[in-house]
């Protein structure tokens, strides 16, 4: 479980890296867009690192649900009045509503959704062939 935690908390290092990078190298659209996906991204890895036992479609829920529940507070004015005082709260929670964003969490969740069962079927795959000793690497009469 450790481990399970360490390689989430590295793909939260690595995906705020990477929305950094792009937030200093770039503006407008795709900045807008790519920091939202990833933020989700990020949102969905940060998942496993509080429950690492988590399934993938549950994590992926949990990332899309808290995503939008930031950005449906952001109607009541608070997170604005927040990131007006806060680097870190701006980054966090935003500052306006915005419907678009609504729609781009899912397209940060949603391919690593896939991915991650993609990856586990394939070790779980690979390693029933592996292990002689599985059953399901016994050959069926």
């Amino acid at each position: 479980m450790v481990r399970a935690r360490a390689a989430a908390l590295g793909f939260v290092v690595l995906i705020l890296a990477v929305a950094l990078g792009i937030r200093a190298v770039s503006d407008g659209w795709v900045e807008q867009r790519s920091g939202t996906v990833l933020y989700a991204s990020m949102i969905y890895a940060g998942a496993f690192v509080i429950w690492p036992r988590l399934k993938p479609v549950a994590a992926g829920a949990v990332a899309v649900g808290f995503c939008w529940a930031v950005e449906f507070f952001q109607l009541t004015g608070v997170p604005a009045a927040l990131s007006e005082r806060s680097l870190a709260a701006r980054l966090v929670l935003g500052m306006q509503f915005d419907w678009a964003d609504i729609a781009w969490y899912p397209v940060g969740v949603v391919p690593l959704v896939l991915l991650h069962l993609w990856v586990r079927r394939r070790r779980a795959r690979g390693g029933a062939r592996a292990d002689p000793g599985s059953r399901a690497a016994l050959p069926r009469g």
